[in-house]
């Protein structure tokens, strides 16, 4: 049985984080959801990596699952980058070690962008999950369409936001329980289920898709900066992030490596997180980061 205990932080604004705290020593791996999703995402992640020996930490960020939502509708990327360089100093204070960050989508830039901002010496090691500076710009745009679709009507069931995900990700086997989902729905008071996130994160005046270029730009400085062991994981499916875009990324980051995950898109663990659990703690292994 591995241990789990609720753990929380304290964001940038004073944002309160909610997350969970598997295994009970190790090396700090700090998991960073994408967007839209929240902790419950990385579950079976966090147990493998809780019995490698890790403490795997997970978090919902800002405006997702149990956290704040922000009163001022801060949700830049660069007001996420700011929470984990938030989170991973307390993570550091707390149990004496920098944090492994692993991050996906929204929490693989925001978790680049804070080891750039804080020019280093935040975290021990970084793994991206189909995230580099550069993605495709149709992909992202399939994504926001998928999450946009639905955030104001909501769904009158969990069985019908379960419709609406396999029609968006066809090549995924439907689950038997809906447990999983349920997790990252709210039931509003109007009967209705919505996902379980602020909208002002994807239509807010601060939204996530304010500054895209200039975050970009920023991205690239951070990648070129980078001096901590890196790992990119890459679904072989993957809308946003294609061979090319990885290879310009390995460019960028001469001694990282890469894994192209098979059959997977751009959600890699939820798709295949038996690879993507034997790769990640391989990288950690080699890196020492244990």
């Amino acid at each position: 049985m591995i241990p789990t205990e609720p753990v929380t932080f304290i964001g940038v604004d004073d944002n309160r984080l909610v997350g969970e705290m598997r295994g009970e020593g190790g090396r700090p791996v700090l998991l960073l959801h994408g967007g839209g999703q929240t902790r419950h995402s990385w579950e079976e992640t966090a147990i493998r990596l809780a019995r490698a020996g890790y403490r795997a930490i997970t978090i919902d960020q800002r405006g997702h699952g149990d956290s704040d939502w922000v009163a001022s509708g801060a949700y830049i990327f660069t007001d996420y980058a700011a929470d984990v360089v938030a989170v991973a100093r307390d993570i550091e204070r707390r149990f004496g070690a920098r944090p492994v960050a692993i991050g996906a989508s929204l929490g693989g830039i925001s978790s680049l962008l804070a080891e750039g901002d804080a020019s280093g010496g935040l975290l021990e090691a970084l793994v991206l999950v189909d995230i580099t500076p550069k993605v495709d710009a149709g992909g992202v745009a399939r994504i926001l369409a998928f999450m946009g679709d639905k955030v104001e009507e909501g769904f009158a069931s969990i069985e019908e936001a379960a419709d609406a995900i396999a029609s968006y990700l066809p090549h995924r086997k439907r689950p038997q329980s809906l447990d999983g989902l349920q997790k990252n729905l709210r039931l509003d008071p109007d009967g209705r289920y919505r996902w379980h996130w602020d909208p002002a994160f994807l239509v807010g005046r601060q939204n996530v898709n304010s500054h895209v270029g200039h975050v970009e730009e920023r991205l690239h400085g951070a990648a070129k900066s980078l001096t901590i062991p890196v790992l990119l994981v890459r679904g072989a499916r993957s809308e946003l992030v294609s061979e090319d875009h990885a290879r310009a990324f390995l460019d960028l980051v001469p001694h990282a490596r890469m894994v192209d995950v098979s059959g997977a898109g751009h959600m890699v663990a939820g798709d295949r997180n038996d690879i993507f659990g034997e790769a990640i703690i391989g990288f950690l292994e080699e890196a020492g980061a244990a």
